[in-house]
């Protein structure tokens, strides 16, 4: 792997910029790639932004930033992306400084503007050697998130057009999973979620094959099949209960069964949503599909209730006939909850740790 580290002059940066919207934004003489299409938006609040253009003015150095080698002849940045359009918005007259635009500045000004000189440190080698050291760098400012730092590892054909789809605010993605998915777009949380989905959690394998693909489809029509599905099978949106769930494992394991009516799942979430004993509502939909209640988390005794059931007992498991300390003892529910058996004392008996294992396990 190859590490170098090189300064530039602001106005070196500033030529040949563009911001072409959506197709992306451009610099240091065309070969810059400082926001690749439908990456994260500018995030800097004025204050931010104005910052950046006060520490360029009073001579302060900027932190360091980064860039990645595409290997044919052009550059993305990785980190500094929002100080970079800053200062190119700045030059481009896009925002003023207490009332005084780029162009307004005394001739002087602007020559000390356009000298000042930007450390850059530029990476280029495997795709897995500049993912471990873009892993370990203490980047500061607007962080990036590990999808980003892919993205960059892996730029190129497929990654651009999984943007399009993926990491636009409002774009595809958010229109139709929007309710269903955490995170934002413009962090590439649904990219990074979708890609999980459909390989099994390994990101950077997947990206990695991909990476020359010459589009996303195969990836995008994946995640309209699992968010077609979703909408089918539930047919009632819970955004409060339904974001974040694994829709991907759970279409992956159980989307093409036939046996799964909408009607009866919409009456039994409802029923499940009313239910006291149910303290993780996010695992009803995973457990409508497969029955674990380990997804619902079932609401335990109390210890009140171990301690009074126990008393009751004096000691005594209700099945071995043996005595035992309240430790060695565990609650279970004489009607079981799937039953309808409720997590109240008069449902509460203590069991020996062995016989109510041997009562879980039937």
């Amino acid at each position: 792997m190859k590490i170098e580290d090189f300064s530039i002059t602001i106005e070196d940066l500033f030529k040949g910029y563009k911001d072409n919207g959506d197709e992306g934004v451009i610099g240091y003489g065309g070969i810059l790639d400082i926001r690749p299409p439908y990456q994260r938006e500018f995030v800097y609040k004025d204050k931010q932004r104005d910052d950046v253009i006060c520490s360029v003015l009073k001579g302060f150095p900027l932190n360091v930033m980064y860039w990645v080698d595409r290997g044919d002849g052009n550059f993305e940045v990785l980190d500094g992306q929002q100080r970079t359009l800053s200062i190119c918005q700045y030059l481009n007259g896009d925002f003023s400084l207490e009332g005084m635009a780029f162009h307004n500045q005394p001739k002087d000004v602007q020559k000390k503007i356009n000298d000042y000189s930007l450390m850059i440190y530029l990476c280029e080698g495997k795709d897995s050697e500049k993912l471990d050291w873009y892993r370990i760098i203490n980047i500061a400012g607007e962080k990036l998130t590990p999808q980003e730092l892919r993205n960059a590892i892996y730029a190129g054909t497929w990654v651009t057009d999984a943007r399009r789809y993926f990491s636009r605010p409002r774009g595809p993605a958010e229109a139709i999973g929007g309710d269903y998915l955490s995170g934002s777009a413009i962090r590439q949380d649904y990219l990074e979620t979708t890609i999980k989905w459909i390989n099994g959690g390994n990101v950077d394998e997947y990206m990695s094959e991909h990476q020359h693909d010459k589009s996303a489809i195969k990836l995008w029509n994946y995640f309209q099949s699992v968010i077609s599905w979703v909408s089918a099978t539930f047919t009632e949106t819970r955004t409060r209960f339904m974001k974040g769930v694994d829709w991907g494992g759970l279409y992956n394991a159980h989307g093409n069964r036939n046996d799964l009516d909408a009607d009866s799942i919409e009456e039994e979430i409802q029923n499940l949503i009313l239910d006291d004993d149910v303290t993780n509502k996010k695992g009803i939909y995973p457990y409508i599909l497969d029955r674990k209640e380990k997804h619902l988390n079932i609401r335990a005794f109390s210890d009140g209730q171990k301690q009074k059931a126990f008393q009751q007992q004096n000691g005594v498991c209700l099945h071995c006939k043996k005595t035992f300390t309240i430790q060695e003892m565990e609650a279970d529910h004489i009607c079981p909850w799937s039953e309808g058996g409720q997590t109240i004392l008069e449902n509460c008996q203590m069991l020996c740790k062995a016989c109510n294992r041997i009562k879980s396990s039937k």
